[in-house]
């Protein structure tokens, strides 16, 4: 199963206000709690990696950013 937590990444920060956030952040709960233990370490799998893409993309824009101030 493919999740897309980019889309929780998109709401999240749209959110309206801390508790539309949080909300957010129960679905994704409930949605891991659901999970086989197999489908978990999958899902922990596939964060990991969205994780470390968007930490990767804010660096590279970051640098670019601050490289032309």
């Amino acid at each position: 199963m493919e999740y897309d937590f980019r889309r929780y990444h998109i709401r999240s920060i749209n959110a309206a206000n801390d508790a539309e956030r949080a909300a957010i952040n129960q679905e994704l709960k409930d949605l891991y709690a659901s999970l086989s233990e197999a489908d978990k370490a999958e899902f922990n799998q596939q964060l990991q990696t969205f994780l470390a893409k968007e930490m990767g993309r804010i660096k590279s824009d970051y640098e670019s950013v601050k490289g032309g101030l």
